[in-house]
């Protein structure tokens, strides 16, 4: 079937939402529009859906949601027997409306749905799972996206995002069905009146919180420190359950940004809803101005991710990126748990390959062991699971990623905002305690395990030539790397696709032992390194830089340096 025809089959049965049928008529005379609607199926990745909302093959919409499902449910009902499934969502456009389509199927297929009553986070979708004993869950969200994205990612019965081989088992399922014709469904409203789907109960939710607030390590001290807080949600899903918890640790003094509080999946104040943005905390900033707390807390719409920015030398602030805090609070709950007496025989903490080497050299002052995954959280929450399989998951102590994403606790298998933020305050009022300001403890870290500079940098490639042009890009840096960057010479070439690590200088090979993925690295001399790979659910190909020197200020430049020279090479 081609383009046209497509269009014209759409125009004909996508009438349940009558958004689409508006949108349709309006591109009529506009084939441009028509093909980038058309071209391709939106992809069930690996990690679930993300894609522009709106009609179409390639668009999120209650059509692409329901075959995604469809398929989704033939994997776990050919896998488990009377299966269940959670489902939570976020405040994005249509996230309600996906959520309930996606509902709609599983009970079709013969599958007990649980479902948030109001937007929760994606950690408490992931702890559902486990505390319901579900067989699966679905999130709506697409995390930190702008405004015009939704997406649905998809959970197995670890709570944890679908590992690559179940992902593929769900790929094969959902790519052979008919967009119309071989999906089953049912209205919400008849699905919860016949018992098929059941609202998540408050205890479920107490559940969640009891096992954040059992991560603390030195809450008591939180009431009489006096800590100062300025909190956005960025609209999101984060205002009751980081505010919860804040209050139950002793955290009284919290002071919302009033714009950004109320779920709101336009976005007015913050297009790019995404904590590592400077441009998204810039109205939390200035209500700090006014405020002068000793925090600025800011969690991205489904909360899974936090920034911070604290009080500089000079009466403004300064934001740190997610490698300082995941490596602060990795050195801060080594040295308490060493401390108090609480830490487990051979602990482990997770990192991914893009997260800087600082983590290698404070685990190693705590014998802690280090366990290198792929990027994305899920491989971290798969790194618990095998943990529990032998009966070992106290040995995981902390695990995080660059991108603000960090976990201390076993019981979700995600990244989780919440625990984060209860961490992050914890933190700074133990250090308050002691007459240490955040910024000096990272200076104090920084004098201690060595200075690391970090920047992430995304190159966008907008539709199907996007695509191409993506493609064309890995496959040249991957057949002819450049020798040098920025003046530094590339010693060890490392591609991750086939699994091969190659030392320029000698020649010798070894076998990368991770999953494949479609990841480059550049290892160069100095300690300097640039990974890139195409982003998962975005139009994107990201590189990932990381320096090292003997200040802030040398590192940063170099890196700096490497940013422009790489950006050349792309372009």
């Amino acid at each position: 079937m081609n383009i046209n025809e497509l269009y014209d089959l759409w125009c004909e049965k996508a009438c349940d939402d009558p958004d689409l049928k508006k949108e349709l008529l309006s591109v009529a005379d506009d084939p441009e529009a028509i093909n980038d609607r058309f071209y391709r199926n939106l992809e069930f990745g690996t990690g679930g859906l993300r894609g522009v909302i709106g009609a179409g093959t390639n668009r999120m919409n209650v059509y692409t949601v329901r075959r995604a499902t469809q398929g989704f449910a033939n994997y776990i009902n050919e896998t488990f027997e009377n299966p269940s499934v959670a489902i939570s969502y976020d405040s994005r456009i249509k996230s309600d409306i996906f959520a309930k389509a996606t509902a709609g199927v599983f009970a079709a297929n013969g599958i007990h749905v649980y479902i948030y009553s109001e937007l929760m986070p994606t950690p408490m979708l992931s702890f559902a799972v486990r505390d319901l004993k579900c067989q699966a869950g679905v999130m709506v969200t697409a995390s930190h996206n702008p405004s015009k994205y939704n997406g649905y990612k998809a959970y197995g019965a670890d709570g944890c995002q679908l590992n690559l081989t179940d992902a593929e088992a769900v790929i094969e399922k959902v790519n052979a069905l008919d967009m119309f014709d071989d999906i089953k469904y049912m209205m919400f409203d008849d699905a919860v009146a016949q018992g098929k789907v059941e609202y998540i109960g408050q205890d479920t939710i107490e559940r969640f919180y009891e096992n954040v607030l059992a991560q603390g390590l030195n809450t008591d001290l939180i009431a009489q420190s006096g800590l100062k807080i300025v909190y956005t949600p960025l609209n999101g899903t984060g205002n009751k359950p980081v505010r919860h918890i804040l209050d139950k640790i002793g955290v009284k003094d919290v002071t919302v940004v009033p714009e950004q509080e109320n779920p709101d999946g336009n976005f007015t104040t913050c297009p790019y809803p995404n904590p590592e943005i400077r441009e998204a905390l810039e109205l939390g900033l200035k209500l700090c101005d006014e405020v002068k707390p000793d925090l600025l807390l800011a969690t991205d719409p489904d909360c899974d991710r936090v920034g911070i920015a604290v009080p500089d030398e000079k009466g403004g602030y300064v934001l740190f990126s997610g490698n300082e805090v995941g490596a602060m609070l990795l050195e801060y709950i080594c040295s308490e748990r060493t401390r108090q007496g609480t830490m487990p025989e051979n602990p482990i903490t997770v990192k991914t390959i893009v997260t800087t080497d600082i983590v290698k050299k404070i685990a190693e002052k705590y014998n802690v062991e280090v366990i290198e995954v792929l990027t994305g959280f899920k491989f971290i929450g798969e790194q618990i699971g095998l943990l529990e399989k032998n009966g070992e998951e106290n040995r995981y102590i902390f695990g995080y990623e660059e991108s603000y994403g960090y976990l201390a606790g076993t019981y979700v298998r995600d990244k989780d905002a919440v625990v984060a933020s209860m961490l992050i305050c914890e933190m700074a009022a133990f250090y308050r305690t002691k007459g240490i300001s955040l910024l000096k403890a990272r200076e104090n870290m920084y004098n201690a395990y060595g200075v690391f500079a970090h920047s992430q940098q995304s190159f966008t490639f907008e539709g199907e030539a996007g695509m191409e042009k993506m493609n064309s890009i890995m496959t040249s840096l991957r057949e002819n790397h450049p020798a040098e960057i920025a003046g530094l010479k590339v010693v060890v070439f490392d591609d991750y696709l086939n699994s091969v690590s190659r030392n320029i200088e000698t020649g010798d090979k070894k076998t990368i032992d991770l999953p494949k993925s479609n990841v480059l690295a550049f290892r160069m001399t100095g300690g300097a390194t640039i990974l890139i790979r195409p982003s998962g659910t975005e139009p994107k190909i990201k590189a990932y830089y990381t320096t090292t020197g003997k200040t802030q200020t040398e590192a940063s430049a170099l890196e700096s340096k490497l940013q422009e020279s790489f950006t050349k090479l792309i372009k």
